[in-house]
Protein backbone atom coordinates (compact mmCIF):
# COMPACT_ATOMS: atom_id res chain seq x y z
CA UNK A 1 0.00 0.00 0.00
CA UNK A 2 2.82 2.38 0.84
CA UNK A 3 4.49 1.67 -2.49
CA UNK A 4 1.26 2.42 -4.34
CA UNK A 5 0.86 5.75 -2.55
CA UNK A 6 4.45 6.71 -3.29
CA UNK A 7 4.08 5.73 -6.94
CA UNK A 8 0.88 7.72 -7.27
CA UNK A 9 2.46 10.72 -5.61
CA UNK A 10 5.46 10.44 -7.94
CA UNK A 11 3.11 10.18 -10.90
CA UNK A 12 1.23 13.29 -9.79
CA UNK A 13 4.52 15.12 -9.30
CA UNK A 14 5.80 14.06 -12.70
CA UNK A 15 2.50 15.02 -14.29
CA UNK A 16 2.64 18.43 -12.65
CA UNK A 17 6.24 18.92 -13.74
CA UNK A 18 5.27 17.95 -17.28
CA UNK A 19 2.39 20.43 -17.29
CA UNK A 20 4.68 23.15 -16.00
CA UNK A 21 7.25 22.36 -18.68
CA UNK A 22 4.54 22.43 -21.33
CA UNK A 23 3.30 25.83 -20.12
CA UNK A 24 6.85 27.15 -20.12
CA UNK A 25 7.42 25.65 -23.56
CA UNK A 26 4.48 27.38 -25.24
CA UNK A 27 5.39 30.68 -23.58
CA UNK A 28 9.01 30.39 -24.71
CA UNK A 29 7.84 29.50 -28.21
CA UNK A 30 5.70 32.65 -28.23
CA UNK A 31 8.67 34.74 -27.10
CA UNK A 32 10.87 33.11 -29.73
CA UNK A 33 8.43 33.96 -32.52
CA UNK A 34 8.02 37.50 -31.20
CA UNK A 35 11.75 38.23 -31.08
CA UNK A 36 12.08 36.99 -34.68
CA UNK A 37 9.26 39.32 -35.71
CA UNK A 38 10.80 42.24 -33.80
CA UNK A 39 14.16 41.83 -35.54
CA UNK A 40 12.47 41.27 -38.91
CA UNK A 41 10.44 44.47 -38.50
CA UNK A 42 13.55 46.47 -37.66
CA UNK A 43 15.36 44.97 -40.66
CA UNK A 44 12.47 45.93 -42.93
CA UNK A 45 11.70 49.45 -41.75
CA UNK A 46 15.17 50.63 -40.72
CA UNK A 47 17.23 49.10 -43.52
CA UNK A 48 15.37 47.23 -46.27
CA UNK A 49 12.94 50.05 -47.11
CA UNK A 50 15.81 52.58 -47.05
CA UNK A 51 17.49 50.85 -49.98
CA UNK A 52 16.92 52.49 -53.36
CA UNK A 53 15.02 49.72 -55.14
CA UNK A 54 14.51 49.83 -58.92
CA UNK A 55 13.10 46.43 -59.79
CA UNK A 56 9.68 47.35 -61.21
CA UNK A 57 7.73 44.99 -58.92
CA UNK A 58 6.31 45.95 -55.49
CA UNK A 59 8.26 43.38 -53.46
CA UNK A 60 9.70 45.97 -50.98
CA UNK A 61 6.29 47.53 -50.38
CA UNK A 62 4.85 44.05 -49.83
CA UNK A 63 7.43 43.42 -47.11
CA UNK A 64 6.57 46.77 -45.54
CA UNK A 65 2.86 45.94 -45.60
CA UNK A 66 3.47 42.52 -44.05
CA UNK A 67 5.51 44.07 -41.24
CA UNK A 68 2.76 46.57 -40.50
CA UNK A 69 0.13 43.82 -40.29
CA UNK A 70 2.13 42.17 -37.53
CA UNK A 71 2.35 45.32 -35.38
CA UNK A 72 -0.69 44.36 -33.25
CA UNK A 73 0.85 40.94 -32.63
CA UNK A 74 4.53 41.38 -31.72
CA UNK A 75 4.65 43.49 -28.59
CA UNK A 76 1.14 42.73 -27.24
CA UNK A 77 1.98 39.00 -27.17
CA UNK A 78 5.42 39.74 -25.72
CA UNK A 79 3.95 41.79 -22.89
CA UNK A 80 1.13 39.33 -22.23
CA UNK A 81 3.71 36.57 -21.71
CA UNK A 82 5.80 38.92 -19.55
CA UNK A 83 2.72 39.56 -17.42
CA UNK A 84 2.09 35.83 -17.02
CA UNK A 85 5.68 35.33 -15.86
CA UNK A 86 5.40 38.36 -13.52
CA UNK A 87 2.57 36.94 -11.42
CA UNK A 88 4.76 35.42 -8.71
CA UNK A 89 7.35 38.21 -8.68
CA UNK A 90 4.75 40.90 -7.98
CA UNK A 91 3.70 39.03 -4.83
CA UNK A 92 7.17 39.37 -3.31
CA UNK A 93 8.13 42.16 -0.85
CA UNK A 94 9.08 45.51 -2.34
CA UNK A 95 12.78 45.12 -1.53
CA UNK A 96 12.93 41.78 -3.38
CA UNK A 97 10.93 43.04 -6.34
CA UNK A 98 13.03 46.19 -6.66
CA UNK A 99 16.28 44.24 -6.62
CA UNK A 100 15.24 41.30 -8.78
CA UNK A 101 13.11 43.07 -11.38
CA UNK A 102 12.81 46.86 -11.26
CA UNK A 103 16.48 47.73 -10.63
CA UNK A 104 17.60 44.92 -12.94
CA UNK A 105 15.64 46.16 -15.95
CA UNK A 106 16.51 49.80 -15.33
CA UNK A 107 20.17 48.84 -15.04
CA UNK A 108 20.08 46.89 -18.31
CA UNK A 109 18.24 49.72 -20.03
CA UNK A 110 20.83 52.29 -18.92
CA UNK A 111 23.86 50.15 -19.81
CA UNK A 112 22.63 49.25 -23.26
CA UNK A 113 21.32 52.73 -23.95
CA UNK A 114 24.88 54.01 -23.52
CA UNK A 115 26.20 51.28 -25.83
CA UNK A 116 23.53 51.99 -28.45
CA UNK A 117 24.20 55.72 -28.26
CA UNK A 118 27.91 55.18 -28.90
CA UNK A 119 27.35 52.83 -31.85
CA UNK A 120 24.55 54.86 -33.43
CA UNK A 121 26.75 57.96 -33.33
CA UNK A 122 28.87 56.22 -35.97
CA UNK A 123 25.80 55.70 -38.18
CA UNK A 124 23.91 59.02 -37.87
CA UNK A 125 21.70 58.34 -40.91
CA UNK A 126 20.35 55.07 -39.47
CA UNK A 127 16.60 55.42 -39.08
CA UNK A 128 16.11 55.14 -35.31
CA UNK A 129 15.94 57.59 -32.41
CA UNK A 130 19.33 58.19 -30.83
CA UNK A 131 20.73 60.79 -28.49
CA UNK A 132 22.74 63.58 -30.13
CA UNK A 133 23.48 65.43 -26.88
CA UNK A 134 23.68 64.92 -23.14
CA UNK A 135 20.20 66.41 -22.79
CA UNK A 136 18.82 63.91 -25.33
CA UNK A 137 20.47 61.07 -23.42
CA UNK A 138 18.98 62.23 -20.12
CA UNK A 139 15.57 62.44 -21.78
CA UNK A 140 15.88 58.88 -23.10
CA UNK A 141 16.96 57.67 -19.68
CA UNK A 142 13.94 59.20 -17.98
CA UNK A 143 10.80 60.22 -19.88
CA UNK A 144 11.22 59.30 -23.57
CA UNK A 145 12.48 55.72 -23.92
CA UNK A 146 14.62 54.69 -26.86
CA UNK A 147 14.33 51.59 -29.05
CA UNK A 148 15.22 49.63 -25.88
CA UNK A 149 11.88 50.68 -24.42
CA UNK A 150 10.80 47.10 -23.64
CA UNK A 151 13.30 47.00 -20.74
CA UNK A 152 12.23 50.47 -19.57
CA UNK A 153 8.58 49.45 -19.74
CA UNK A 154 9.09 46.21 -17.81
CA UNK A 155 10.78 48.03 -14.92
CA UNK A 156 7.96 50.56 -14.61
CA UNK A 157 5.21 48.00 -15.23
CA UNK A 158 6.49 45.86 -12.36
CA UNK A 159 6.59 48.88 -10.06
CA UNK A 160 3.13 50.00 -11.14
CA UNK A 161 1.58 46.53 -10.76
CA UNK A 162 3.01 46.25 -7.25
CA UNK A 163 1.84 49.75 -6.26
CA UNK A 164 -1.77 49.14 -7.38
CA UNK A 165 -2.05 45.54 -6.19
CA UNK A 166 -4.89 46.44 -3.78
CA UNK A 167 -6.92 48.26 -6.44
CA UNK A 168 -9.65 46.05 -7.96
CA UNK A 169 -8.28 44.36 -11.04
CA UNK A 170 -11.19 45.23 -13.35
CA UNK A 171 -10.63 48.90 -12.51
CA UNK A 172 -6.92 48.72 -13.39
CA UNK A 173 -7.55 46.77 -16.60
CA UNK A 174 -10.17 49.31 -17.64
CA UNK A 175 -7.82 52.21 -16.90
CA UNK A 176 -4.95 50.58 -18.81
CA UNK A 177 -7.29 49.85 -21.73
CA UNK A 178 -8.40 53.48 -21.75
CA UNK A 179 -4.76 54.61 -21.83
CA UNK A 180 -4.12 52.28 -24.78
CA UNK A 181 -7.19 53.56 -26.62
CA UNK A 182 -6.43 57.25 -26.26
CA UNK A 183 -2.81 56.67 -27.21
CA UNK A 184 -3.75 54.78 -30.38
CA UNK A 185 -6.24 57.56 -31.20
CA UNK A 186 -3.40 60.11 -31.16
CA UNK A 187 -4.71 62.05 -28.17
CA UNK A 188 -1.42 61.81 -26.27
CA UNK A 189 1.96 63.01 -27.45
CA UNK A 190 4.20 60.00 -28.01
CA UNK A 191 7.75 61.10 -28.83
CA UNK A 192 10.34 58.35 -29.11
CA UNK A 193 8.79 55.03 -28.13
CA UNK A 194 6.40 56.42 -25.56
CA UNK A 195 3.47 55.20 -27.62
CA UNK A 196 4.39 51.54 -27.19
CA UNK A 197 4.96 52.14 -23.49
CA UNK A 198 1.45 53.57 -23.05
CA UNK A 199 -0.33 51.07 -25.29
CA UNK A 200 1.07 47.83 -23.89
CA UNK A 201 0.48 48.24 -20.17
CA UNK A 202 -2.96 46.69 -20.64
CA UNK A 203 -1.39 43.51 -22.08
CA UNK A 204 1.12 43.20 -19.25
CA UNK A 205 -1.67 43.59 -16.69
CA UNK A 206 -3.85 41.23 -18.70
CA UNK A 207 -1.19 38.50 -18.54
CA UNK A 208 -0.62 39.22 -14.85
CA UNK A 209 -4.27 39.32 -13.74
CA UNK A 210 -5.63 36.69 -16.13
CA UNK A 211 -2.75 34.21 -15.90
CA UNK A 212 -4.95 31.13 -15.19
CA UNK A 213 -7.17 31.94 -18.17
CA UNK A 214 -4.21 32.56 -20.47
CA UNK A 215 -2.62 29.27 -19.44
CA UNK A 216 -5.92 27.43 -19.90
CA UNK A 217 -6.33 29.01 -23.34
CA UNK A 218 -2.87 27.72 -24.30
CA UNK A 219 -3.39 24.28 -22.73
CA UNK A 220 -6.65 23.71 -24.62
CA UNK A 221 -5.46 25.10 -27.97
CA UNK A 222 -6.53 23.16 -31.05
CA UNK A 223 -5.81 23.45 -34.75
CA UNK A 224 -9.41 24.45 -35.30
CA UNK A 225 -9.08 27.32 -32.83
CA UNK A 226 -5.79 28.37 -34.40
CA UNK A 227 -7.43 28.65 -37.81
CA UNK A 228 -10.46 30.43 -36.37
CA UNK A 229 -8.42 32.99 -34.42
CA UNK A 230 -6.23 33.61 -37.46
CA UNK A 231 -9.30 34.26 -39.62
CA UNK A 232 -10.69 36.67 -37.02
CA UNK A 233 -7.32 38.47 -36.75
CA UNK A 234 -6.96 38.70 -40.54
CA UNK A 235 -10.53 39.92 -40.94
CA UNK A 236 -10.05 42.55 -38.23
CA UNK A 237 -6.83 43.76 -39.88
CA UNK A 238 -8.51 43.92 -43.29
CA UNK A 239 -11.51 45.83 -41.95
CA UNK A 240 -9.28 48.28 -40.08
CA UNK A 241 -7.16 48.92 -43.17
CA UNK A 242 -10.14 49.22 -45.51
CA UNK A 243 -11.87 51.73 -43.26
CA UNK A 244 -8.68 53.58 -42.34
CA UNK A 245 -9.68 52.99 -38.73
CA UNK A 246 -6.25 52.65 -37.13
CA UNK A 247 -6.90 55.73 -35.00
CA UNK A 248 -10.55 55.12 -34.24
CA UNK A 249 -11.21 54.74 -30.54
CA UNK A 250 -10.81 51.14 -29.44
CA UNK A 251 -10.10 49.64 -32.87
CA UNK A 252 -6.36 49.13 -32.43
CA UNK A 253 -6.87 47.57 -29.01
CA UNK A 254 -9.56 45.23 -30.29
CA UNK A 255 -7.37 44.09 -33.20
CA UNK A 256 -4.45 43.57 -30.81
CA UNK A 257 -6.60 41.41 -28.53
CA UNK A 258 -7.52 39.18 -31.49
CA UNK A 259 -3.82 39.03 -32.36
CA UNK A 260 -2.92 37.91 -28.83
CA UNK A 261 -5.60 35.21 -28.92
CA UNK A 262 -4.19 33.93 -32.21
CA UNK A 263 -0.55 34.28 -31.13
CA UNK A 264 -0.97 32.27 -27.94
CA UNK A 265 -2.99 29.59 -29.74
CA UNK A 266 -0.40 29.29 -32.51
CA UNK A 267 2.47 29.17 -30.01
CA UNK A 268 0.74 26.41 -28.07
CA UNK A 269 0.27 24.36 -31.22
CA UNK A 270 3.84 24.97 -32.42
CA UNK A 271 5.19 23.90 -29.03
CA UNK A 272 3.77 20.43 -29.65
CA UNK A 273 5.69 20.14 -32.92
CA UNK A 274 8.90 19.00 -31.34
CA UNK A 275 11.54 20.04 -33.87
CA UNK A 276 10.15 23.54 -34.49
CA UNK A 277 8.87 24.06 -30.96
CA UNK A 278 12.19 23.26 -29.30
CA UNK A 279 14.09 25.56 -31.67
CA UNK A 280 11.70 28.47 -31.11
CA UNK A 281 11.63 27.88 -27.36
CA UNK A 282 15.43 27.96 -27.35
CA UNK A 283 15.28 31.39 -28.96
CA UNK A 284 12.56 32.43 -26.52
CA UNK A 285 14.87 31.71 -23.59
CA UNK A 286 17.56 33.96 -25.13
CA UNK A 287 15.53 36.98 -26.13
CA UNK A 288 17.52 39.43 -23.98
CA UNK A 289 20.86 39.21 -25.84
CA UNK A 290 19.10 39.30 -29.20
CA UNK A 291 17.00 42.27 -28.16
CA UNK A 292 19.86 44.40 -26.85
CA UNK A 293 22.52 43.48 -29.43
CA UNK A 294 20.63 43.33 -32.73
CA UNK A 295 20.07 47.07 -33.23
CA UNK A 296 23.75 48.12 -33.16
CA UNK A 297 24.53 45.20 -35.46
CA UNK A 298 21.76 46.24 -37.84
CA UNK A 299 22.97 49.85 -37.80
CA UNK A 300 26.51 48.79 -38.73
CA UNK A 301 25.14 46.44 -41.39
CA UNK A 302 23.10 49.30 -42.80
CA UNK A 303 26.19 51.48 -43.07
CA UNK A 304 28.05 48.91 -45.15
CA UNK A 305 25.17 47.38 -47.12
CA UNK A 306 22.78 50.17 -48.08
CA UNK A 307 25.13 51.61 -50.72
CA UNK A 308 26.04 48.34 -52.46
CA UNK A 309 22.43 47.12 -52.34
CA UNK A 310 21.14 50.38 -53.81
CA UNK A 311 23.79 50.18 -56.53
CA UNK A 312 22.90 46.68 -57.68
CA UNK A 313 21.45 46.39 -61.14
CA UNK A 314 17.78 45.61 -61.62
CA UNK A 315 18.51 41.91 -62.22
CA UNK A 316 20.61 41.64 -59.08
CA UNK A 317 18.02 43.40 -56.98
CA UNK A 318 15.22 41.28 -58.41
CA UNK A 319 17.18 38.17 -57.42
CA UNK A 320 17.69 39.19 -53.77
CA UNK A 321 14.65 41.37 -53.00
CA UNK A 322 12.23 38.66 -51.86
CA UNK A 323 14.53 36.81 -49.48
CA UNK A 324 16.81 39.62 -48.34
CA UNK A 325 14.92 40.52 -45.12
CA UNK A 326 14.77 36.88 -44.04
CA UNK A 327 18.47 36.29 -44.66
CA UNK A 328 19.57 39.50 -42.93
CA UNK A 329 17.26 38.78 -39.97
CA UNK A 330 18.81 35.33 -39.56
CA UNK A 331 22.33 36.73 -39.85
CA UNK A 332 21.74 39.52 -37.34
CA UNK A 333 20.14 37.15 -34.82
CA UNK A 334 22.91 34.58 -35.22
CA UNK A 335 25.60 37.22 -34.78
CA UNK A 336 23.79 38.59 -31.72
CA UNK A 337 23.86 35.17 -30.07
CA UNK A 338 27.48 34.62 -31.10
CA UNK A 339 28.49 37.96 -29.58
CA UNK A 340 26.60 37.06 -26.42
CA UNK A 341 28.48 33.76 -26.14
CA UNK A 342 31.76 35.60 -26.64
CA UNK A 343 30.91 38.16 -23.98
CA UNK A 344 29.94 35.44 -21.53
CA UNK A 345 33.18 33.59 -22.29
CA UNK A 346 35.19 36.64 -21.18
CA UNK A 347 32.94 36.99 -18.10
CA UNK A 348 31.25 40.22 -19.24
CA UNK A 349 28.13 39.13 -17.37
CA UNK A 350 27.57 42.70 -16.13
CA UNK A 351 26.19 43.46 -19.59
CA UNK A 352 23.27 41.09 -19.04
CA UNK A 353 22.65 41.19 -15.31
CA UNK A 354 23.52 43.61 -12.50
CA UNK A 355 26.80 42.95 -10.68
CA UNK A 356 26.31 40.52 -7.81
CA UNK A 357 23.00 39.20 -9.15
CA UNK A 358 24.24 35.63 -9.40
CA UNK A 359 25.63 35.65 -5.85
CA UNK A 360 22.32 36.93 -4.48
CA UNK A 361 20.39 34.31 -6.46
CA UNK A 362 22.69 31.55 -5.20
CA UNK A 363 22.21 32.72 -1.63
CA UNK A 364 18.46 32.84 -2.09
CA UNK A 365 18.44 29.32 -3.56
CA UNK A 366 20.60 28.01 -0.71
CA UNK A 367 18.24 29.55 1.80
CA UNK A 368 15.28 27.94 0.09
CA UNK A 369 17.01 24.55 0.17
CA UNK A 370 17.67 24.89 3.89
CA UNK A 371 14.04 25.67 4.57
Amino acid sequence: MTTVRVDRENARTASGAGATRQRAQWADVAKGVCIILVVLWHVIVKHYLQISWHIGVPVPSAWGTLGEQLLPLRMPVFFTISGVFAANAVKRPWRVLVRSRIAKFLYLYAVWLLIHTAVLAVVPDFLTDHADSVLDLVEQLTITPSNLWYLYALALYFAFAKAVRRVPRPVMLAAAAALSVITAAGVLATPGDRGGFYQNLVFFLGGLYLKPYVERWAATATNRRMVLTFVVYAAALTAMAAAGAQHWAGVWLAVSVTAVAFGITAAARLSRWRAVGDALAGLGRRTLPIYVIHMPLLALSHRFLVGPMSGLGADGQAFVAAGYPIVLTAVVMSLSLAIHRGLMAIHATWLFEPPGARRRQAALTAGSDLR
